[in-house]
């Protein structure tokens, strides 16, 4: 019985910080510059155009550079993107949605270091990392973790 009412705390509890999450100012900024985002036609245009020249960049990458338009598709993706990338909206949804992960790895850390030290946790928008040895075990195995 304790542990069905442990488990009923810890859901509980988890709403309520989702919930947090989701009142947060951070959020309702990446919400706001996504509508934002979606609204705009420029960026819209933009976006496809990025999305358009990748599936060529896909079909390239296959061979690599000995496809006979490795060059030329290089440039346009690189073109493509820095334009993409260069606008306001484009821009301003990026930042928030970097801040809305910074805001989330926080959470995750916080949350893992309450239940042990040896749980890895994200950081700095990055995937789960150890110190080196790529074992996961969090130095369970005796790795220099």
């Amino acid at each position: 019985m304790i542990a069905t009412l442990e488990y009923v705390d810890i859901l509980d509890r988890s709403e309520l910080l989702g919930k947090m999450v989701l009142d947060s100012d951070v959020m309702e900024s990446y919400n706001n510059s996504l509508q934002e985002l979606n609204e705009d036609k420029e960026a819209q245009r933009l976006i496809k155009a990025f999305k358009d020249i990748k599936v060529h960049y896909e079909d390239v990458q296959r061979f690599g550079r000995y496809h006979p338009d490795y060059n030329d598709i290089m440039k346009k993706v690189r073109s493509v993107k820095r334009e993409m990338d260069m606008n306001e909206k484009v821009a301003t949804f990026k930042i928030a949605e970097r801040n809305l992960q910074k805001l989330l790895d926080e959470i995750s850390g916080h949350v893992a270091l309450s239940v042990s030290e040896q749980i890895k946790a994200p950081k700095d928008g990055g995937a789960l990392t150890d110190s080196g040895c790529g074992c996961g075990s969090g130095g369970g195995c005796g790795c220099a973790s």
